[in-house]
């Protein structure tokens, strides 16, 4: 078992809700953080938190990202693929060879790998059958992650991610904008993560890397999606909104998306092998939290 990282320096491609959320429990602790960020209003608020951000739109690459990179221990993957594929990977692949510093290489990926079982549960060894391009891209880009840790032995770690929620954006927020609609699809269940977990999952990562290893990253309890809709209502003391077929109902394709798939993600290995114990194991208990800091 690799020695306890106790603190290091972590730089993040893509400081969006996740990262963040990992940054500032780790800046606590006395880590240095860095990463990339296109938006240039969010770039002045997370300067704020401590961290040190570049600009970065998958095009230019400035040489101070090309020093940060070398001056971290630990770095962290949050931009998803586009229809061209992996753009850290294409950009930095020719530099990936003298990674040889770091001692993680964390990248998120996405429970869409699974494609749908019915509402069977899945865990890490379950067939990757995407039925969409969002899920197919992130199968390609895990695949040439995975293959650079057979190559170059970069300590790549793989984090499947259902969908993440957290304070300003939740249940919560979509129901006081009257932005929650009550949808109904028989049968269907998604599973959360609150982004705390997802941040505690990563560092115990981090502290007793396991090169190679993939992870689920989810709560315990799947559950309808109208179902904690209604309970967010509930909270709130809103009136419940009627419901809406599925096969009706007026969709993004990114939300239609998730509506496709039906799948109960196992949670047991990074309990197991990280040690980890959620904060939120329901969504109930994470919209309860939430409500009460608000």
């Amino acid at each position: 078992m690799p020695k306890a990282i106790h603190s290091g320096n972590l730089f993040c491609f893509g400081l969006g809700f996740s990262c963040q959320a990992l940054a500032t429990k780790l800046i606590s602790k006395g880590w240095v953080v860095s990463g990339t960020c296109r938006n240039n209003k969010l770039r002045e608020s997370i300067k704020k938190l401590g961290i040190s951000v570049y600009s970065y739109d998958g095009n230019q690459i400035s040489s101070v990202i090309y020093d940060a990179i070398h001056k971290a221990t630990h770095v962290l993957i949050s931009i998803p693929p586009q229809k061209s594929g992996d753009i850290v990977l294409q950009q930095f692949y020719s530099d990936i060879a003298n990674w040889k510093h770091l001692k993680w290489v964390g990248y998120i990926s996405s429970t869409a790998v699974y494609g749908d079982t019915k509402g069977a549960w899945v865990d890490e060894t379950s067939p990757l059958k995407p039925i969409n391009s969002r899920g197919c891209q992130r199968v390609e880009a895990e695949n040439a992650w995975i293959k650079l840790y057979k190559k170059y032995d970069l300590p790549v770690i793989i984090f499947r991610c259902v969908g993440i929620y957290g304070p300003g954006r939740n249940l919560l927020v979509s129901v006081r904008q009257g932005r929650a609609r009550n949808i109904k699809k028989p049968d269907l269940v998604f599973s959360r993560i609150h982004v705390e977990d997802l941040a505690q999952t990563l560092e115990a990562s981090m502290q007793c890397p396991q090169p190679g290893e993939i992870y689920n990253v989810s709560d315990d309890h799947p559950s309808p999606p109208a179902e904690a809709v209604e309970y967010a209502h509930r909270l709130l003391k809103i009136k419940y909104p009627p419901p809406i077929p599925y096969e009706s109902a007026e969709l993004t394709d990114m939300a239609r998306s998730f509506y496709q798939t039906n799948k109960r993600i196992s949670n047991k290995k990074i309990k197991k092998e990280l040690g980890v114990r959620l904060q939120y194991p329901d969504y109930r208990i994470g919209l309860n939290a939430l409500l009460k800091k608000q």
